[in-house]
Parts: C-alpha cells; structure tokens; sequence
C-alpha cells in the first residue's frame, strides 16, 4: 500500500456467498481493531452505496451485505460494455472508502448502565467463580461492577452482548456442559468475556447475577438495550430492589 495511506484504515477483502463481503481488520479482539470496525461501519449506513442492505460487525470483522440484482442492474444502466459481478463492484466502492477514513477519527460512545442482583438464585456460579479464583463472593462482586466493559458485538441470541474489559482476576472457563435453560437476565462469564442473556435459552457461561433490565427489545427501533461500541458498567441491586424493578419492567 502506498506510504501516504498508512495513516487509513486496512482491511482484508473476501466473498461471502454472492450477497455479502467481509472485511477483516485484524486477528485478535481488541478495543483498536474495533474501533476501526465502528468507524467504517458508521461512514457505510452514513453514505451507503447503491444496493447496500447492512453491516453486521464481529470481533474482527465487518461483514456488509448488498442487493446483487440491484448492483447489477445499475451496472447495466450506466455501461454497455463487459460487466463484472457485484462482488467485484462492491469490492472496489469498500476500497475506495476504506482509503478516505482514518483511524484517529472520534468515535462516538454510549455508556449503559445495567443493575444485577448477584449471587443466591440469581447467581448460582458466584461461588464457583469466587473458588476458582481464590477470591471471596464479595470480591468478585466488587471486580465485576466496579469494570468498565466494551460490548463488541452483538449475536448468539437477539440482543446477546459479548462484553470484553474483563478483569483477569474473575475469570473463569465456560461451564463443561451447558444448561438447557437459562433465564433471561441472566449476567455471565466465560473466559475473558461477560455477557447478559437477553432471553431464555440453552447456555454454558458461569452464572453470577441476574439483571431486571430488558435487552431484548422487539417492539422498539432499534430491538436491543445494546449496540456494538457500547459501554457497558454494571450496578449491585438488592433482591428486593430487583423485584420493583422487574416489576416495573413488566408493565411497561
């Protein structure tokens, strides 16, 4: 790549199916290969090109799906001569932008705060976790909500956040086998990661607390609490305060 492009954002270009192109920004989860992944991502729905559907972005990646037929038929309209697959033209629109963004650009952050009441029968795990970590339960409760988490994508099930910013200290391997059911609300940690279960379902994560607060949101635009590129910082809640809460949220 030319020097005076290094200051831009990179990416690697493979095909997905005839609908989709992923663009892979690195090899590794971190807060600056995600940074990277949200701006091209917001200057994409910002300016999108003819045929563009949507970007969905990963750990590393970005995938960007697009309307092949329209492509090609806009590709008919405006040239006579040989054409090239919507792959091909969607390649060359991404690598054009990819060289007039740059990295340094100001990223714009939520931060959401969510309550969990920890321990007892909202968090059968904690002490599992607390053992595994040669830690009391209180320790592990003050870690986990004094942290500030990054969510770096959103998948699993509607609304799952894949929470990274875990401290080293609480964590803790997935369990060996998974529950058949989990309930919503439920906040997790597997390996490196924290998350919350934004409706019931099977699930291996190690359990420490449960939240009141919906993530799952269908009948609102956007359907979930939280984004890609969200904050994330957690609260200790009571039992008593998490049941006026999950009250409170039952009648909305």
């Amino acid at each position: 790549m030319p020097e005076k492009l290094l200051d831009h954002i990179k990416g690697v270009l493979s095909p997905l199916g005839d609908s989709a192109i992923v663009i892979a920004f690195g090899n590794e989860m971190n807060a600056d290969i995600h940074k990277k992944i949200k701006i091209f991502m917001n200057m994409l729905e910002e300016e999108p090109f003819i045929g563009f559907i949507e970007c969905v972005p990963a750990f590393t990646n970005l995938t960007v799906y697009y309307n092949s037929l329209m492509i090609y038929n806009e590709q008919k309209k405006k040239s006579k001569d040989e054409l090239v697959s919507p792959y091909e033209v969607v390649r060359t629109i991404i690598e054009k932008k990819l060289q007039h963004v740059k990295k340094d650009e100001d990223l714009a952050q939520r931060t959401v705060t969510i309550p969990v009441c920890y321990g007892g029968e909202f968090g059968p795990d904690l002490e599992h976790v607390a053992r595994f970590n040669h830690l009391t339960t209180d320790e592990v409760i003050h870690i986990h909500s004094n942290g500030e988490y990054l969510a770096y994508m959103i998948g699993f099930a509607p609304g799952f956040p894949f929470l990274g910013g875990l401290s080293e200290k609480i964590a803790t391997p997935r369990r060996p086998s998974p529950r058949m059911s989990i309930p919503k609300g439920a906040v997790g940690i597997a390996g490196m990661q924290t998350g919350v279960y934004p409706i019931s379902t099977p699930g291996g994560w190690q359990l420490i607390g449960q939240t009141p607060s919906r993530l799952f949101l269908p009948n609102e635009s956007p359907p979930t609490l939280l984004q890609a590129g969200d904050k994330v910082k957690f609260i200790p809640i009571t039992s008593i305060e998490y049941k006026e809460m999950a009250l409170k949220e039952e009648l909305k």
